[in-house]
């Protein structure tokens, strides 16, 4: 009996993994890369448990449930944007462009390759956001904001046209990884461009200029199209 009292516990609080011990960074990347690979239908506390070598019992020390964890890998994103800024740093700049537009420009590019990196993690970006107020976001998405109103601050933007231009420019940034990311394949196997998109399936009378659009629609922007269109709206209020 007081065996059992013993053991049972512990295999309830045990969080040494086939990885070790666990921390709150290791339990966030392996449910980053559970998602990169099986995208997030998959992920939950029994799932990522079993990728861990735990119980699920020993995840709620780390994260208090299924919304704590998505907040989780949205913390995990940004704090990759972080680390791409931080290695980017010592760039060179071009002289002709002003330190703070070239500072948004570095931001929106590590958030592209951030985002392009893990494409399944993306969607979390706009749900969890639509759930959590600003107040309640993970500190990394917080300081995000905070680096962004400085920079349009130091482009002489008032506090007025400086909330105006971070939700434009916020907007813009994900909205674009939004449609890059959009599926435009139907037949991955068929050479035919127009068969390889599914033109056949898209009534020619009714949508001409989409059907003739279609092949350029499924190129890729890049990051040359966002900072193109970030300055197209910086323009605006700088």
């Amino acid at each position: 009996m007081a065996k059992e009292q013993r053991s049972a516990p512990a295999r309830r609080a045990s969080d040494q993994g086939r990885l070790g011990r666990l921390n709150r960074q290791r339990v966030l990347a392996m449910a980053l890369a559970l998602v990169d690979r099986e995208g997030l239908s998959a992920l939950s506390m029994r799932r990522l448990g079993a990728e861990l070598g735990v119980e699920a019992m020993a995840l709620y020390r780390y994260a208090a449930g299924k919304d704590a964890l998505l907040d989780g890998l949205v913390e995990a994103l940004y704090l990759e944007i972080e680390e791409r800024l931080e290695a980017g740093r010592e760039g060179g700049a071009d002289p002709d462009v002003p330190d703070w537009r070239a500072g948004l420009h570095r931001i929106a590019r590590a958030t592209y390759d951030v985002c392009m990196d893990h494409p399944q993690a993306v969607p979390l970006l706009a749900t969890r956001m639509l759930a959590v107020p600003m107040a309640q976001r993970p500190m990394a998405v917080l300081r995000d904001h905070e680096r962004m109103l400085v920079l349009l601050g130091e482009a002489g933007l008032d506090e007025v046209r400086a909330s105006a231009a971070f939700r434009a420019c916020t907007a813009w940034i994900l909205g674009y990884v939004a449609v890059e990311l959009r599926p435009m394949v139907d037949n991955p196997d068929e050479p035919d461009p127009a068969f390889r998109l599914g033109l056949h399936r898209m009534p020619a009378q009714e949508l001409p200029r989409l059907r003739e659009t279609a092949t350029a629609l499924a190129e890729r922007g890049g990051p040359e199209g966002l900072t193109s269109g970030l300055d197209a709206l910086l323009d605006r209020f700088a």
